[in-house]
């Protein structure tokens, strides 16, 4: 129920449909007045299929309840049938509607169309013909059952038939006309007018006066009617109709018809006037259908040519906008069409090839160039003989007389019979391209010349390891067989080195297997059977979706360069061994150069020793002190070797946090006994407030004591004052200590820290080598500096802060 109430049509809708029914039941009332005919025409028939027809077939319901309740209204006004039998009639009517929408809905489909004579006359034969059966057999039944009209069953049934069936043919073509173009805004011209008004006038003439008895025939109203039904289809056909009945009923209704007096049985005056308006009405659908249906098939005609010209139109200008020559021959080979293209590019059309003594494709040819004339003729009249397609690249000359290739081909259209009918021929200007390719292969035998000129070899190779191609250099050095070269691992097994070969082909086999990248370095052998490293890297080449399409391989003769890298390696090796020996010497010079002073010390003490105990009497005090000398020497030998070993070592266990006011005044007493006996005067200025800092105190005394002597040393030709400066200071995050001395100066500053370096006569030059060693082991740094007006200035710094080196 839901479903139902869902699909129910608009109010308004039903409320036409219940008005347009009753007005069709007083339109039958009117005819019925005639006494004891009945009614003759049944209208709503008509607008009951069409309805039906016009609406989905899920609402019908509605409609059959709002002609139930129209037709019983209809009843009370002016049938006046017992209810029953009211309901029983409209019960035929409601299934002649169902039954005759039903059947013609099946045999033409959704929605319905009247636009040819084969879709009118099954309208007419399922709406018209079967489908009012149902009300006639009803109705007749019904009549016959309560007695009405004094009329049997079979007197009935004729009546029901032929009234039911003209108002369907009156009532439903118009119906649906009006329905389906109902939206249409088609205007009738002024001379469509004067056709209507004339038409209108002889047909109401000829109807007033053949149905009022002035004439003799009836059915001379059938011409106009018809004229209505050419001219205006199924529009004017069901208007003249309508008036054609209204007529009738104004006339039967008087009695002074020719219907009214044609016979003085009210059945056979029945019969008639229901004959006369279905034949009238069958005459005109038909006409009408065959006159829409011609109209149809003009306007389809008419379409057809203008769609055709259309296309016709669009293909000359297809024809001619597309970037080629489009051209025509005879089966004889004679042109006889050519594009605008063509025509254009040629300077000349199909009609300027017609020259007296020469055929159109002499003409043609004439246009091709000298050298590819020969070769076009023969192979075009070898396709003319044989039927075979034509195809050449040709050089055609253009209207400005320049030359460029071309590329044609043809191909026979043949006639049902097999026989070669036309030729139709296509040739694109490709001289552009021919260009482009001569360009392309010069720079292709470019780039080969450059590739066998390059000094590598180059190889690429399939991504499933069969060699695509080998460079030409390659295929020269190494000489390997064909198969070889088409086979990667073949080829490794015979190129490579016994010893190298399992290496490289794990390397390469791992690189081919993952997509990466790989360098393999192996001895490779050449033609001549020699053995030579080469440097071989391959790298994949990847499409679009990652997918590696192509493995290219450089590989580089580097035999000469592994050779220079051994000859480098044998030099280093000698080079550690030189260093080695020579470190073995600055430590033994160091060690001769450092304890040579405390052992000079020590033999000059034992001879005054041997002095003060060889003298008489013996001098046993001055013996001991000077034994005690001698100790205090030889100790400090053994804490110069000890030092210089660690410092060698790189060693800070002997290191501490010392004063350096200290260790300068023990330097300054180490070196008193011989600032005398050179006659220098030494100026020692400590600053006080300076800080302990870690050192090796013997390290840095040492340091001190070497700085003084060579400051000494250097005054020893100098006349007039030896004034030997030490000065010690803090500068920022260090302490600097300057030894100044007025000597000759330093010579070269740039050579005199590097061991070996002398210039004094008996010097060993590892004085200052080894100082500054000292100095840099504990983070400071030693130089020297020219002191204004004469001599050197040696300066060090060590740091306040000083990490463990």
């Amino acid at each position: 129920m839901t479903g139902l109430w869902m699909q129910r049509p608009k109010l308004i809708h039903l409320g036409i449909f219940v008005a347009a029914y009753i007005a069709g039941c007083a339109f039958a009332q009117v005819l019925a007045f005639m006494p004891g005919t009945g009614i003759s025409i049944w209208l709503p028939s008509g607008l009951f299929i069409a309805t039906l027809l016009l609406n989905s077939g899920r609402n019908w319901a509605w409609w059959v309840v709002a002609g139930c309740f129209a037709e019983l209204v209809a009843n009370m006004l002016w049938f006046h049938s017992p209810f029953p039998a009211a309901v029983l009639i409209y019960a035929g009517n409601a299934l002649e509607a169902v039954t005759g929408a039903w059947l013609i809905r099946r045999a033409l489909g959704h929605p319905v169309r009247l636009d040819t004579l084969q879709q009118m006359l099954i309208f007419i034969a399922l709406g018209a013909g079967i489908a009012p059966i149902m009300t006639a057999t009803v109705g007749a039944a019904t009549v016959d059952w309560f007695d009405m009209l004094s009329q049997n069953f079979w007197t009935a049934w004729p009546l029901f038939w032929i009234g039911d069936a003209t108002g369907v043919l009156i009532v439903a073509p118009l119906a649906l006309a009006v329905f389906q173009n109902w939206g249409e805004t088609s205007r009738l011209s002024t001379a469509q007018w004067m056709e209507i008004s004339i038409l209108a006038l002889i047909f109401l003439g000829i109807a007033a006066l053949s149905l009022g008895h002035y004439l003799s025939f009836t059915y001379i109203i059938v011409p106009p009617l018809l004229w209505a039904a050419v001219r205006f289809e199924f529009k004017g056909a069901a208007i003249a109709l309508i008036l054609l009945a209204l007529i009738t009923a104004v006339f039967t209704m008087s009695g002074t018809g020719e219907l009214a007096g044609v016979s003085d049985s009210p059945k056979e005056r029945h019969i008639l006037l229901q004959l006369f308006l279905a034949i009238s009405a069958f005459s005109a659908m038909v006409v009408a259908a065959i006159s829409r249906q011609h109209r149809l098939g003009l306007l389809t005609l008419r379409q057809s040519m203008d769609a055709l010209r259309d296309r016709q139109w669009e293909l000359t200008q297809l024809v001619n906008v597309v970037p080629s020559h489009l051209w025509r021959l005879t089966p004889d080979g004679e042109p006889i069409f050519f594009n605008r293209r063509m025509v254009d590019f040629l300077g000349m059309k199909v009609a300027d090839t017609d020259r007296p003594g020469s055929t159109r494709l002499d003409v043609l040819i004439e246009a091709v160039h000298p050298t590819d004339a020969p070769d076009f003729r023969t192979s075009l009249k070898h396709s003319l003989s044989t039927g075979e397609p034509f195809a050449m690249r040709y050089r055609l000359r253009r209207a400005d007389g320049v030359y460029r290739w071309m590329s044609s081909r043809a191909d026979p259209l043949r006639g049902e019979d097999g026989r070669i009918v036309q030729w139709y021929g296509l040739c694109h200007d490709i001289d552009d391209q021919v260009h482009a390719e001569q360009a392309l292969r010069e720079r292709e035998r470019g780039l080969q010349e450059l590739v066998d000129a390059l000094p590598i070899n180059i190889l690429s190779f399939a991504p499933s390891r069969k060699m695509t191609y080998a460079s030409k250099r390659y295929i020269d050095k190494v000489g390997a067989p064909q198969p070889h070269i088409e086979n990667f691992d073949a080829l490794a097994r015979e190129v490579a080195h016994p010893e190298d070969f399992p290496k490289m082909f794990a390397v390469a086999s791992h690189g081919f297997a993952s997509g990466q990248l790989f360098v393999n370095r192996f001895r490779r052998r050449d033609s001549q059977g020699i053995y030579r490293w080469i440097e071989a890297r391959a790298q994949p080449l990847r499409d679009a979706s990652g997918e590696i399409v192509q493995w290219y391989m450089v590989s580089i003769d580097i035999d000469d360069e592994m050779q220079a890298q051994q000859a480098l390696r044998a030099a280093q090796d000698s080079l550690a061994r030189q260093s080695q020996a020579a470190s073995l010497a600055e430590l033994s010079a160091s060690i001769a150069h450092e304890v040579n002073q405390p052992l000079a010390a020590v033999i000059a003490n034992s001879y005054a020793c041997h002095r003060w105990l060889t003298a008489d009497p013996p001098n046993i005090e001055r013996a001991n002190k000077t034994v005690d000398r001698i100790i205090r020497d030889a100790n400090s030998a053994a804490d110069v070797v000890s030092r210089i070993r660690a410092l060698f070592k790189q060693s800070a266990d002997t290191r501490a946090y010392t004063m350096i006011g200290n260790v300068v005044a023990e330097a300054q007493n180490l070196m008193a006994e011989e600032a005398t006996r050179r006659r220098v005067q030494m100026d020692i200025d400590v600053a006080s407030d300076l800080p302990a800092i870690f050192m090796d105190v013997v390290q840095v005394k040492q340091v001190l004591i070497n700085l003084l002597r060579n400051g000494m040393e250097a005054m020893d030709s100098v006349s007039g004052d030896k004034m030997l400066g030490l000065h010690v200071h803090r500068v920022e995050t260090a302490i600097q200590v300057e030894i100044r001395d007025r000597g000759h100066g330093i010579e070269n500053p740039d050579r005199m820290f590097e061991p070996f370096f002398t210039t004094k006569e008996h010097g060993m030059g590892m004085g200052l080598a080894i100082c500054r060693s000292i100095i840099e082991s504990h983070g400071g740094r030693l130089w020297a500096e020219r002191n204004e007006p004469q001599g050197a200035i040696l300066l060090f710094t060590l740091p306040i802060e000083l990490k463990v080196l």
